[in-house]
Protein backbone atom coordinates (compact mmCIF):
# COMPACT_ATOMS: atom_id res chain seq x y z
CA UNK A 1 0.00 0.00 0.00
CA UNK A 2 1.27 3.52 -0.86
CA UNK A 3 1.76 6.22 1.68
CA UNK A 4 1.35 9.88 0.73
CA UNK A 5 5.02 10.56 1.52
CA UNK A 6 6.13 7.87 -0.98
CA UNK A 7 4.07 9.17 -3.92
CA UNK A 8 6.11 10.21 -6.98
CA UNK A 9 5.01 11.39 -10.40
CA UNK A 10 5.79 9.01 -13.27
CA UNK A 11 9.18 9.41 -14.92
CA UNK A 12 9.03 11.65 -18.02
CA UNK A 13 5.61 13.13 -17.18
CA UNK A 14 6.96 16.66 -16.73
CA UNK A 15 9.45 19.07 -18.26
CA UNK A 16 11.75 21.48 -16.53
CA UNK A 17 10.81 25.16 -17.12
CA UNK A 18 12.89 26.76 -19.87
CA UNK A 19 14.95 29.58 -18.30
CA UNK A 20 15.83 31.99 -21.08
CA UNK A 21 18.22 34.91 -21.14
CA UNK A 22 20.62 33.51 -18.54
CA UNK A 23 23.97 33.81 -20.32
CA UNK A 24 25.71 32.28 -23.34
CA UNK A 25 26.56 29.01 -21.60
CA UNK A 26 22.91 28.13 -21.04
CA UNK A 27 22.21 27.83 -24.77
CA UNK A 28 19.33 30.33 -24.49
CA UNK A 29 21.24 33.51 -23.72
CA UNK A 30 21.55 36.79 -25.66
CA UNK A 31 18.42 36.62 -27.89
CA UNK A 32 16.72 34.13 -25.55
CA UNK A 33 15.66 31.72 -28.31
CA UNK A 34 13.90 34.42 -30.35
CA UNK A 35 16.50 34.71 -33.09
CA UNK A 36 17.80 38.03 -34.35
CA UNK A 37 15.52 40.90 -35.32
CA UNK A 38 12.06 40.69 -36.83
CA UNK A 39 8.56 41.10 -35.48
CA UNK A 40 8.65 37.93 -33.39
CA UNK A 41 11.87 39.01 -31.70
CA UNK A 42 10.26 42.15 -30.31
CA UNK A 43 8.21 42.43 -27.17
CA UNK A 44 4.51 43.02 -27.64
CA UNK A 45 4.33 41.28 -31.02
CA UNK A 46 1.06 40.50 -32.78
CA UNK A 47 0.18 37.16 -31.18
CA UNK A 48 -3.34 38.10 -30.11
CA UNK A 49 -6.30 35.82 -30.79
CA UNK A 50 -7.64 36.05 -34.32
CA UNK A 51 -4.57 37.80 -35.78
CA UNK A 52 -3.82 36.59 -39.31
CA UNK A 53 -0.57 38.36 -40.15
CA UNK A 54 -2.20 41.60 -41.29
CA UNK A 55 -4.78 39.85 -43.47
CA UNK A 56 -8.32 40.89 -42.62
CA UNK A 57 -9.25 38.40 -39.86
CA UNK A 58 -12.10 35.92 -40.16
CA UNK A 59 -14.27 37.56 -37.49
CA UNK A 60 -14.20 40.79 -39.54
CA UNK A 61 -14.67 39.12 -42.95
CA UNK A 62 -17.88 37.31 -41.97
CA UNK A 63 -21.14 39.29 -41.92
CA UNK A 64 -22.84 40.16 -38.69
CA UNK A 65 -26.35 38.79 -38.22
CA UNK A 66 -29.20 38.75 -35.73
CA UNK A 67 -30.71 41.51 -33.67
CA UNK A 68 -31.15 41.85 -29.92
CA UNK A 69 -33.62 44.64 -29.16
CA UNK A 70 -32.43 46.67 -26.16
CA UNK A 71 -35.92 47.15 -24.67
CA UNK A 72 -37.40 43.71 -25.34
CA UNK A 73 -40.08 42.53 -22.89
CA UNK A 74 -39.63 39.03 -21.50
CA UNK A 75 -42.47 37.09 -19.93
CA UNK A 76 -42.33 34.28 -17.41
CA UNK A 77 -44.45 31.47 -18.85
CA UNK A 78 -46.81 29.49 -16.61
CA UNK A 79 -48.97 26.62 -17.87
CA UNK A 80 -52.50 25.71 -16.78
CA UNK A 81 -51.30 22.28 -15.66
CA UNK A 82 -48.92 23.98 -13.18
CA UNK A 83 -51.79 26.07 -11.78
CA UNK A 84 -53.91 22.91 -11.38
CA UNK A 85 -51.25 21.14 -9.32
CA UNK A 86 -50.13 24.14 -7.24
CA UNK A 87 -53.22 26.15 -6.23
CA UNK A 88 -56.41 25.22 -4.37
CA UNK A 89 -59.88 26.05 -5.70
CA UNK A 90 -60.91 29.66 -5.08
CA UNK A 91 -57.32 30.95 -4.88
CA UNK A 92 -56.15 34.20 -6.46
CA UNK A 93 -53.20 33.67 -8.80
CA UNK A 94 -50.97 36.70 -9.29
CA UNK A 95 -47.25 37.29 -9.76
CA UNK A 96 -46.54 37.30 -6.00
CA UNK A 97 -48.40 33.99 -5.49
CA UNK A 98 -46.58 32.41 -8.45
CA UNK A 99 -43.19 33.51 -7.08
CA UNK A 100 -44.05 32.17 -3.64
CA UNK A 101 -45.11 28.84 -5.17
CA UNK A 102 -41.83 28.68 -7.13
CA UNK A 103 -43.45 28.73 -10.57
CA UNK A 104 -41.80 32.06 -11.49
CA UNK A 105 -38.09 32.43 -10.77
CA UNK A 106 -35.72 35.17 -11.85
CA UNK A 107 -36.39 38.62 -13.27
CA UNK A 108 -39.13 39.09 -15.85
CA UNK A 109 -41.15 42.02 -17.15
CA UNK A 110 -44.45 40.16 -16.72
CA UNK A 111 -46.23 36.81 -16.50
CA UNK A 112 -48.08 34.98 -19.28
CA UNK A 113 -50.40 31.99 -18.82
CA UNK A 114 -50.49 29.37 -21.59
CA UNK A 115 -52.99 26.55 -22.14
CA UNK A 116 -50.70 23.54 -21.74
CA UNK A 117 -52.55 21.09 -19.48
CA UNK A 118 -56.09 21.11 -18.08
CA UNK A 119 -57.61 23.25 -15.33
CA UNK A 120 -60.64 22.02 -13.39
CA UNK A 121 -60.49 24.39 -10.39
CA UNK A 122 -62.12 27.80 -10.05
CA UNK A 123 -59.25 30.31 -9.92
CA UNK A 124 -58.98 34.09 -10.16
CA UNK A 125 -56.01 34.75 -12.44
CA UNK A 126 -54.45 38.25 -12.41
CA UNK A 127 -51.48 38.34 -14.83
CA UNK A 128 -50.15 40.48 -17.70
CA UNK A 129 -51.01 38.16 -20.59
CA UNK A 130 -53.20 35.10 -21.14
CA UNK A 131 -53.48 33.05 -24.32
CA UNK A 132 -56.97 32.75 -25.84
CA UNK A 133 -57.13 28.98 -25.19
CA UNK A 134 -56.00 29.46 -21.56
CA UNK A 135 -58.63 32.17 -20.98
CA UNK A 136 -61.33 29.91 -22.39
CA UNK A 137 -60.23 27.00 -20.18
CA UNK A 138 -60.12 29.13 -17.00
CA UNK A 139 -63.58 30.60 -17.64
CA UNK A 140 -64.98 27.13 -18.50
CA UNK A 141 -63.81 25.93 -15.05
CA UNK A 142 -65.74 28.82 -13.43
CA UNK A 143 -62.76 31.10 -12.80
CA UNK A 144 -62.06 34.62 -13.97
CA UNK A 145 -59.19 36.30 -15.80
CA UNK A 146 -57.96 39.85 -15.22
CA UNK A 147 -55.20 41.15 -17.49
CA UNK A 148 -52.98 43.69 -15.78
CA UNK A 149 -51.26 46.39 -17.83
CA UNK A 150 -47.51 46.00 -18.17
CA UNK A 151 -45.85 48.89 -16.30
CA UNK A 152 -42.09 49.07 -16.79
CA UNK A 153 -41.64 52.05 -14.45
CA UNK A 154 -43.71 54.44 -12.41
CA UNK A 155 -45.72 56.86 -14.56
CA UNK A 156 -44.59 59.90 -12.57
CA UNK A 157 -40.90 59.07 -13.11
CA UNK A 158 -41.51 58.68 -16.85
CA UNK A 159 -43.23 62.04 -17.07
CA UNK A 160 -40.32 63.69 -15.25
CA UNK A 161 -37.70 61.95 -17.37
CA UNK A 162 -39.30 62.87 -20.68
CA UNK A 163 -40.70 66.28 -19.74
CA UNK A 164 -40.42 68.65 -22.70
CA UNK A 165 -38.14 66.44 -24.79
CA UNK A 166 -39.02 66.45 -28.45
CA UNK A 167 -41.85 68.94 -27.96
CA UNK A 168 -41.56 72.29 -29.65
CA UNK A 169 -42.79 75.30 -27.76
CA UNK A 170 -45.69 77.05 -29.47
CA UNK A 171 -44.70 80.12 -31.48
CA UNK A 172 -45.39 83.42 -29.82
CA UNK A 173 -47.15 86.02 -32.00
CA UNK A 174 -45.06 89.10 -32.80
CA UNK A 175 -46.10 92.27 -31.10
Amino acid sequence: MSILTNLKRPEGSWHRKKRVGRGQGSGLGKTAGRGGKGQKARSGNMRFEGFEGGQSPLQRRLPKFGFNPPNRTTYAVVNLGDLEHTFDAGATVDEAALKQAGLVKGRYDGVKVLAHGELAKKLTVRVNKVSAAARENIEKAGGSVEELPLVAHKPESASKAHAGKGVKAPRQPRA
